[in-house]
């Protein structure tokens, strides 16, 4: 599927996924988000991986949705830029896919806490990250009524999701969308019903995504267009009102 001229601009802030040594998944689109989105029916948008000193007003005021990708590496601790970012999508109920650490720092803006080592801080837990193979999935559950459910379905489903650090107390305004089976968080999601705001821990647009990872950014398009049609119908009343 190829994005129109009229399909949603969705923004992606930070790193691109780069194609490594791993094995493909689904082969279906190219490595990465721009990939990603473009295949789902979005036009991407690359915002690079600072805002510049621009206010996000001015970086996000000509796109409809923001895919969040997190840092390369460095510190967990949210910077101002970031608490910033959190809340000028909060506040304008800009639909929001935050993924890998892009999660864990959506979590923490709004109050969550990260274990920094799973493997010391619950040794009960499955092996996150390093498992036996390169690339190996492990089964997740989707919980019931939720927009992750909307979007993947309900019950198990298989993620490449490999990770030293996780969830431990979820934000407040915040729930679990779904959980690995040792009960390890994989995926938050916002409990305003008029914000789409959904954390995943999972990486759908690497080399080892599967075919169904693209629900995920079709999920997030659905969200610009409800958004969208919303904000037409807002002025469309002012108008008729005044």
């Amino acid at each position: 599927m190829f994005a129109s001229t009229s399909s949603p601009r969705i923004g992606i802030y930070g790193p691109e996924e780069r194609l490594g040594a791993e094995s493909r998944g689904c082969c279906l689109w190219e490595v990465g988000y721009a990939a990603a989105l473009g295949a789902a029916g979005a036009t991407p948008v690359c915002l690079g991986e600072t805002s510049g000193g621009r206010s996000w007003r001015e970086l996000l005021q000509d796109v409809q949705g923001l895919v969040w990708t997190g840092r390369q590496r460095g510190s967990l601790q949210p910077s101002g830029e970031e608490e910033r970012l959190c809340g000028w999508c909060r506040k304008n109920r800009l639909p929001l896919l935050a993924i890998d650490s892009g999660l864990h720092l959506l979590n923490l803006v709004h109050g969550g806490t990260v274990h920094l080592e799973l493997c010391k801080e619950r040794p009960e837990a499955l092996q996150h990250r390093h498992p036996p193979e390169k690339g190996l999935r492990h089964a997740i559950e989707v919980v019931p009524g939720t927009r992750l459910a909307e979007i993947y379905g309900e019950g198990e489903l298989a993620v490449n999701s490999e990770h030293r650090r996780g969830i431990c107390k979820v934000a407040r305004g915040f729930r679990v969308a779904a959980s690995a089976l040792d009960g390890i968080v994989e995926a938050i999601e916002a409990e305003q019903d008029d914000w789409f705001a959904v954390g995943v821990q999972w990486r759908p647009a690497s080399a080892s995504a599967s075919g169904l990872d693209i629900q995920l950014f079709r999920g997030l398009i659905d969200a610009c267009e409800q958004t969208r049609g919303a904000g037409k119908r807002l002025r469309v009343a002012c108008t008729s009102a005044a």
